[in-house]
């Protein structure tokens, strides 16, 4: 039998490569699908999977991200892409409407563009794993979605 490490030790390994690397590679982009990626893999079949490998052949890095993002995390949505003294600063959240300040957003930054999308994809995709491992295990009661953690909105006027 196999041994397939946990999704979040596997995306953790991922994120401290990503820090290190400074270009982005076919390679890279098929290693980060083929170890985190369950809707989408490379070689499996489908005008999805063909789509990704032709962007990875053309080079469209930051397409195949942003195609990464809208198949893998589907909930999430992309809330700041600015660029900012030669850095490029992205989020992504799961409650967009929320203030920035409440909001729980996965955030990363670098250089490129297409690495800035991919750190914040990876760390996306580790909250995402996180929240869906704790809400499998905490109760829910009356009006507490199983999909997202709560907010507390208290009016206090």
């Amino acid at each position: 039998m196999l041994f397939h490490p946990p999704l979040a030790e596997r995306l953790g390994r991922i994120a401290d490569r990503l820090q290190s690397t400074d270009v982005m590679t076919a390679g890279l982009v098929s290693e980060i699908v083929s170890e985190c990626c369950d809707r989408l893999p490379v070689s499996g079949q489908g005008r999805a999977a063909a789509h990704l490998r032709e962007l990875i052949l053309a080079g469209a890095w930051t397409d195949a991200v942003v195609m990464l993002m809208e198949t893998e995390l589907p909930r999430w949505r992309l809330r700041r892409l600015v660029y900012d003294e030669g850095e490029w600063h992205c989020a992504l959240s799961l409650q967009r409407d929320l203030p920035e300040w409440l909001d729980q957003a996965a955030e990363a930054s670098h250089s490129e563009l297409s690495l800035a999308l991919l750190k914040t994809f990876v760390e996306a995709k580790r909250r995402d794993g996180g929240i869906l491992e704790n809400t499998r295990h905490a109760a829910t009661g009356p009006g507490v979605s199983s999909q997202q953690p709560p907010v507390c909105c208290e009016n206090f006027s």
